[in-house]
This record gives structure tokens, sequence and C-alpha cells, in this order.
């Protein structure tokens, strides 16, 4: 692996980490039309891990994601990716694409990232074009049970990938023409925080702009 010549700082050591997904891509327009005008591009943001020392592990993030369309369509992406830390605050992640439910494709790694603490170091790696490059890692601590809020009802404990989780479930209003609604907005989070790896083992996050995300350690 060899480093790039110009090094780019990374801001948050992955609180906001961005799995690429299969769908949502604006279609090339047919040849001799117009150019094509409006299209999406949807990124889901990932769980954050933080630079934890003496807290090792190794899991697969299984993530969910699961919308209904005005017409009824229910459209389910899935992925199941390693994440891992070793007892000095390493972190090593896989980047999948998510596929669509009972597709048959491959959910296909996209990049891999060595993150060290340490060294101040991450390591992104792109194995389809065999090229890795050397970015400024700023590990960030724990962020705590509910992300550091109040939890607003406490759901007790329970085992999830072999380690004790906290389970909180919070309930947010989005006021009328806050966002251009014509009518409130309820969302729905609910983390279930391990003390022991310093992230959440499970989170569901529940809202009708953009359906249910759920992230779980096995």
């Amino acid at each position: 692996m060899h480093p790039s010549n110009g090094k780019t700082f990374l801001v948050s050591a992955g609180a906001f980490l961005l799995i690429p997904i299969l769908l949502g891509q604006t279609p090339q327009a047919p040849r001799g039309s117009g150019i094509p005008d409006g299209g999406t591009r949807e990124v889901l943001v990932s769980i954050f891990i933080p630079s934890l020392p003496n807290a090792a592990f190794t899991a697969t993030l299984n993530t969910e994601w699961v919308r209904f369309l005005a017409d009824g369509t229910r459209i389910t992406l899935r992925n199941h990716r390693l994440i891992a830390r070793d007892k000095s605050g390493r972190i090593f992640q896989e980047r999948r694409l998510l596929v669509p439910e009972g597709d048959d494709q491959h959910s296909i790694i996209t990049q891999t990232e060595i993150s060290d603490p340490n060294a101040k170091e991450q390591y992104i790696c792109v194995p389809r074009e065999h090229i890795c490059q050397l970015e400024v890692f700023h590990a960030l601590p724990p962020i705590g049970s509910a992300a550091g809020r109040p939890p607003e009802v406490a759901l007790g404990t329970k085992l999830i990938a072999g380690v004790e989780a906290v389970g909180t479930r919070e309930t947010k209003m989005i006021p009328m023409g806050t966002i251009g609604n014509s009518s409130p907005i309820r969302t729905t989070m609910e983390y279930w925080y391990s003390q022991r790896l310093g992230f959440n083992a499970l989170s569901i996050r529940e809202d009708p702009r953009f359906g249910t995300q759920k992230f779980e350690l096995s």
C-alpha cells in the first residue's frame, strides 16, 4: 500500500459513514434525446464505531433499509459487512453495496478501511482499482447511550451478539410547516447501546420520509 502525495483530512473518524446503494442513480439519456433533468442520489448513514482501546471485537454488521412508496410498493435493501477493532483501538471496516432483497447478485466490496488512532492514519482501499490511499485520521471518543441524548423510554437490557446492551427509544415530532410538510411528521429512534463496545449494537430508525433503517451486530 502506498500513500498519496497529498493527504486528505477526514472530518469525524467515521461519525458519518456512507454506504453506497445500487439504486437511485440518474439513468443515462438515450441517444437523440435532450439533456436529462432531475433524478436522485441516495446514501445511507451507517453506525459510528469509536476508536476504543482494550475493547477488541470482530462482528458482522447487518443493514436493512425498508421503504414504502406512495403507491404501496415496498423496497427492501440489505447488506452484511465485516467490522473489527483490535486492543489498541485500530478499526477495520468493509464497505459493500446495498442490494435488493431476493436478488441473486452478490453484495460486492466497494472499499475497505483501516483506521489507526495512534498513528493518526487511515488507509482507504478500493479492491476493484487495486489502490490504497492514506488519509489523516482524527479519532472521536465513544458517544454514550442513545447518542448522548437523555432517553425518553427505557427498554431494559438484552444480549445482542453476545454483549449486554441497554435499550432506549426516542420519539420526535417535526411540526407542520417546518420543512414544507403539510402535517406533523413523527420519527422514532431505538438504540441498544453496549457499554463494553462503546457503540450501539442495534439501531432502528423509523421515519416516514426515509423508511425504516436497521443496523444490527451478529
